[in-house]
């Protein structure tokens, strides 16, 4: 079965100060669709660093990252943006949501870069709402919402364009473990073979990782066993 990312001999060097810090040292990596992917390990260990270059927000200093059957690392900037947009959705600690937009309005939000008709807009957001259970919460506001609602509303965001990879960085970071819970479990439908995604999660607590089909730890840059 061929992996939905494929990444070879991926490295990431900054410089800091005159020293020379490896964040990924020749990550080599299969993730196959609809995998859960949770990828764990100390502050510092490159677990952002690698979820942000499958993403395509951060380039590597070496190696290949392949999504379907395209080379995110030869992409130009602006060709980057446009396949961002439409295969990966995003789900951060911080849930920024835009405080003065209604969750429907948010959820919206990266469909008015397509070229889609209102009604398949509206389609679209009421589909994604539905689906993390916020139907009846679409016209609230951030404020009106309960923490554990508003990463609901930005996983709604994250999917409504229909992307076959959604990161998730420490995505239950700022909720309490009822909310990380019912976080979690959306995560887990959305990779389940009714609907396929492919998830892949950063995260330092062991019991979210508990929700993910695999978990790899990295240290120092590299995977460990």
């Amino acid at each position: 079965m061929t992996p939905i990312v494929a990444i070879r001999d991926l490295t990431k060097v900054y410089e800091r100060g005159g020293v020379t810090v490896a964040a990924l040292d020749h990550v080599t990596l299969d993730i196959a669709q609809g995998e859960f992917l949770a990828l764990m390990g100390p502050s510092g260990s490159g677990k952002s660093t690698l979820l942000h270059i499958i993403a395509g927000i951060d380039r590597p200093t070496g190696g290949s990252c392949q999504v379907g059957k395209v080379t995110v690392t030869e992409l130009t900037e602006s060709e980057l943006a446009d396949w961002r947009n439409q295969n990966v959705g995003f789900v951060f600690q911080s849930f920024n949501l835009i405080p003065v937009l209604s969750a429907y309005e948010n959820v919206e939000l990266p469909l008015l870069l397509m070229n889609l008709s209102g009604t398949k807009r509206k389609q679209l957001v009421n589909t994604a709402l539905e689906l993390v259970g916020l139907s009846d919460r679409a016209h609230h506001l951030p404020k009106q919402l309960s923490g554990g609602q508003e990463q609901r509303v930005a996983i709604a965001r994250a999917i409504v364009t229909d992307p076959a990879l959604i990161v998730a960085d420490e995505p239950t970071g700022n909720l309490d473990s009822h909310s990380a819970d019912e976080v979690l479990q959306i995560l887990q439908t959305l990779s389940s073979k009714a609907i396929g995604k492919t998830v892949i999660m950063v995260t330092h607590d062991p019991r979210a990782a508990g929700y993910g089909t695999r978990t790899l730890h990295l240290e120092k840059g590299r995977l460990k066993e």
